[in-house]
């Protein structure tokens, strides 16, 4: 098998590793009823599953420094395996919170071993389309995997979908061990080294901006499938189609944010995504009561969701490019703790107060990222060479 081959075989792979994490939003009123506690309750299994992610993967990896990529993707894997039949055999609600645990730990090492897999794969200068041919993966499992997830949860039984993705997982492993060669880890950044760039206020700014950028963005994703059959007229089996045109957005936005980033620069670029992004959520809580209505603004909202990644990731970046990998690091902690922290102010305002409350609650904390990155941005007087982020 070809290099290139291995590095799409990974990307798929990915792609069904991280289904495991966000088919969950798209089925989250199956898995309440399913487990006799309420939509907010269920919802705080995406606050495990990022925490664990956010926290327990970088240990898992700096761990096993020892531990050649081969081995570490076949270790996650294996985590994989395990999560899902937890998932699949194992009764109460208790045990559903252990099992994402386990899930998240699997997730999250697999994609970091993927990513420098893949680097090692590529050619120097493909290094970085390579590591952008994974992330493709990541944007799949929203794009196909959430919305197919919905399907499967609908007609069947939601847990069937982790059936599938414990047998996909358990095949993963062999071929992994067939056809990754078994290259060294490298060295771990200690914690302390990465931790010590936060004294930089401009790059705590930066992470600022993204952990508000993501809580206003999560808090609605986490409740989207309850919220769209409250507000709306949309039916369960509608849902499926504008999950899938949700997905759709996303991968537009991602690349529309980076052409716009080019093209008009960062601060333009990032500043009016989060604004229109505030809107967008504005708008879903008021004028959404018709089909109709409800999924082109579904669109919008993803659009420029997802437009503000590549300019959040580059801001980071620039102002540390000696540190690029750190900084890449720390933006995908600040994301997963800004999902955690959303799926918990969801649930409290949702438990609280009704499914609309989530929106609002985005528009503030999507609308206080924006005021952070126009600070931040009017204290950087130094011009830029703006370029997409990787």
């Amino acid at each position: 098998m070809k290099n290139t081959s291995k590095i799409y075989m990974l990307a798929l792979i990915t792609f069904m590793v991280s289904t495991s994490e966000y088919v969950i939003a798209g089925i989250l009123d199956k898995v309440a009823a399913s487990n006799n506690v309420s939509v907010s309750v269920a919802g705080q299994l995406i606050t495990v599953f990022a925490l664990a992610n956010a926290f327990g993967s970088p240990l898992v990896v700096m761990a096993t420094t020892k531990m050649n990529q081969r081995k570490l993707m076949m270790l996650s894997l294996a985590l994989m395996v395990l999560g899902s039949v937890m998932t699949i055999t194992l009764l109460g609600f208790g045990f559903l919170i252990a099992s994402r645990i386990i899930l998240a730990l699997g997730s999250g090492v697999f994609a970091i071993a993927a990513k420098t897999a893949a680097a090692k794969l590529a050619p120097p200068e493909k290094q970085a389309g390579a590591i952008g041919t994974i992330i493709l993966g990541f944007s799949a499992a929203i794009i196909i995997g959430v919305p197919i997830g919905r399907v499967v949860a609908t007609t069947y039984d939601w847990k069937l979908i982790f059936v599938g993705i414990g047998v996909l997982s358990l095949l993963a492993i062999f071929v992994i061990m067939r056809t990754i060669p078994a290259t060294n880890n490298g060295v771990a950044v200690p914690l302390g080294k990465q931790l010590s760039y936060l004294k930089n206020p401009k790059i705590l700014m930066g992470l600022g901006a993204t952990f508000f950028w993501q809580l206003g963005y999560g808090v609605m994703y986490s409740y989207i499938a309850p919220f769209l059959l409250t507000v709306t007229s949309i039916s369960g089996r509608e849902l499926s189609g504008a999950l899938f045109a949700f997905g759709i957005a996303t991968l537009i936005g991602s690349k529309f944010g980076g052409f716009m980033t080019d093209r008009i620069g960062n601060s333009r670029t990032l500043v009016g995504g989060l604004v229109v992004h505030v809107i967008a959520l504005v708008l879903l809580s008021t004028i959404t009561s018709s089909t109709f209505v409800a999924i082109p603004l579904l669109m919008l909202w993803s659009l420029s969701a997802w437009s503000s990644g590549p300019g959040m990731q580059y801001n980071l970046v620039w102002l540390a490019p000696e540190a690029s990998g750190i900084m890449l690091s720390l933006y995908g902690s600040f994301i997963q703790l800004g999902i955690a922290t959303a799926a918990g102010i969801g649930g409290i305002a949702v438990k609280s107060t009704s499914v609309l409350a989530v929106s609002w609650i985005g528009a503030v904390s999507v609308a206080i990222a924006a005021i952070i990155a126009a600070v931040s941005f009017s204290l950087n007087s130094k011009p830029r060479n703006y370029e997409r982020a990787i």
